[in-house]
């Protein structure tokens, strides 16, 4: 109003020199803003326009080297821009910064300048930048993309995109890593589909990959596009050395979908590459693929060897060369394997070891994802030893750490857990909202491979809540998906528990099958904790027959097996039935 002559005198002391009715205020700050702009003189707008392209915030060398007055001008227009409140000057070293008063003040002044007067500017202040900034580029690389974007210079943009966002990826800035990917991918759209645009394509889509398995889990179909998306450029590109990330990526995502055959396949590819290459660092990644996808078929023995052999071929160094695209650092990740499938393989005490190595090395790396793996892991293990206050501290760490850094997927694994850890502890009815929530979750999540065990775990749940008939309900389902013997341990347990309150005739005849397809599962795949279990439930169940000796056969060859870990619930149990046979 002061400006438009509206208003006359000073702060405090105003006089309305004009009618109410002939006052002409536009209805919108950015209006307002629009007609201060106008009111400017041609230097002044000019230079405020410029300075609108630069940023909100700004040194004087940069606007030196980016603007055309002369230096004595240039501070004259700067002084009367602060003086009419369009920007204020803040101290700052090693030179005194600009900043434009308001984030409003930038957009509209830069709504007034032509397309081409835009790419000209923004082209004149990365060139600025890249000089100005060249011992330290790297604390400038998102505004480096921004203005190269502006500037129409696809090829630049696209290069600071992705550094910035594997700047982002080391920080563990996740969503704004996956921010400055999917914008160096939209620049590419504008290009031609040429082989060197697929050569700038391929390394975005491989970090995108790797985030989204982080972040929405190997399953998610953005992320089974993004890897398959690679491949197709794989083939267009040729020879690539990318391919081994590529298929890495894919293997991932297909040993979570459960489609272990594919996922075994590409492990293989990816061993084969390995060997032709004598690279030690690819070897580790194909050994821990093959090791998960062994894991998931079941082959707890071939699991084992991969997993190890991971662990002993890493190195100390995370990340490095081409695998800042894997998520997981190997050698945690070979080591949680390795913990699991030891624990299935009857060395319940090794597996606990290498469990709390796995936790030690993540945390030593300072690298989250990798933390919230490892804690993931040591989880299931507590869970299998039976260990319900173990599980529930784990489960709880990983879901403070995982929400605060986007795991989604871990969130909902950590609850499955926490869940049964609840159950475990007497807390039965929390315990199993938690865990059908937590399936809801997991089978929009497309993570199948998970979808058993946590049936199995709800199952458990319904149990010990005294709902063992909605338990059997819930094991059918699992069953169809998984042959695992703790399923159908888990099946005789609840059968037992369902007979108690509706007594049938057959009950004997259908828990001794329940337990003895237990047992022979488990000895197929050499699974010797969960043999043990199901003998000890079977030993039991004779017993109440009369049929002591034949319970102490069979349960003594199974628990003299074992060497270590004596202290689990497993082994207890087994001893003191085996006392009472004795």
């Amino acid at each position: 109003l002061v400006e438009d002559g509206a208003l006359s005198g000073e702060p405090g002391h105003y006089r309305l020199e004009a009618a109410p009715a002939e006052l002409h205020i536009p209805p919108t700050v950015q209006g307002v803003l629009a007609a201060r702009i106008d009111r400017l003189t041609a230097a002044e707008k000019e230079l405020l326009q410029q300075l609108s392209v630069i940023g909100r915030q700004f040194p004087v060398s940069l606007v030196k080297a980016v603007v055309s007055q002369a230096e004595d001008e240039l501070q004259q227009i700067l002084a009367s821009l602060q003086a009419k409140e369009f920007l204020y000057e803040q101290p700052a070293f090693p030179e005194s910064e600009y900043v434009l008063k308001h984030a409003l003040t930038q957009d509209v002044a830069y709504g007034t300048l032509l397309n081409e007067q835009r790419k000209s500017l923004h082209r004149r202040t990365g060139e600025a930048m890249e000089h100005l900034y060249q011992a330290n580029l790297e604390e400038h690389y998102s505004d480096l993309a921004h203005h190269y974007r502006g500037s129409g210079n696809a090829d630049k943009a696209v290069k600071y995109l992705e550094l910035a966002a594997s700047q982002a990826v080391l920080l563990s800035a996740n969503a704004e890593a996956m921010s400055y990917l999917n914008s160096g991918l939209e620049v590419l759209k504008t290009l031609p589909e040429t082989a060197e645009r697929a050569k700038q394509e391929l390394p975005l889509l491989l970090t995108l990959g790797a985030l989204l398995r982080a972040t929405k889990g190997s399953s998610a179909p953005e992320t089974e596009q993004a890897f398959v998306r690679a491949r197709d450029l794989c083939g267009q590109i040729g020879d690539t050395p990318q391919l081994f990330s590529v298929l890495r990526g894919l293997c991932g995502v297909y040993n979570n979908r459960g489609e272990s055959q594919k996922a075994k396949e590409l492990g293989e590819q990816l061993l084969t590459l390995a060997e032709q290459e004598q690279e030690p660092v690819l070897a580790v990644q194909a050994h821990f693929a093959l090791g998960t996808t062994e894991f998931v078929l079941c082959d707890y023995v071939s699991a084992r060897k991969h997993f190890e052999q991971s662990c002993s071929l890493h190195g100390t160094v995370w990340p490095s060369g081409p695998f800042v695209y894997e998520p997981v650092d190997p050698r945690v990740g070979g080591l949680c394997g390795t913990a699991i499938t030891l624990w299935f393989l009857g060395y319940p005490q090794q597996a606990l070891q290498r469990s709390d190595a796995a936790r030690s090395f993540a945390h030593e790396l300072s690298h989250p994802y990798s933390q919230a793996y490892a804690l993931g892991y040591a989880t299931t293990l507590h869970q299998l030893r039976r260990e319900g206050p173990e599980a529930q501290m784990q489960a709880e760490a990983n879901i403070t750490l995982s929400r605060e850094h986007g795991f989604s997927l871990f969130v909902t694994e950590a609850r499955n857990f926490r869940g049964w850890a609840l159950s475990e502890q007497g807390r039965c009815e929390e315990g199993i909202a938690q865990l059908r929530e937590g399936l809801l979750v997991l089978e929009a999540s497309w993570a199948k491979v998970a979808r058993p065990w946590s049936l199995g775990m709800l199952a458990d749940a319904y149990g010990k809540a005294g709902h063992a008939e909605e338990g059997l309900v819930v094991l059918q389902e699992a069953l169809e998906r998984s042959n695992s013997p703790y399923l159908h341990w888990l099946m005789g347990v609840l059968t037992i528990l369902a007979a108690a309150r509706v007594p049938e005739t057959d009950i004997q005849g259908k828990t001794e099958v329940c337990f003895q397809t237990a047992i022979r599962v488990a000895r197929q795949r050499q699974a010797k904790s969960y043999e043990l279990r199901a003998a000890t439930s079977l030993a039991r169940l004779w017993q109440g027959q009369g049929k002591t000796a034949e319970a102490r056969a069979l349960l003594a060859p199974v628990y003299n097996w074992f060497t270590e870990g004596f202290d689990t619930a497993d082994l207890k149990d087994a001893k003191a039935l085996l006392n009472e046979l004795a």
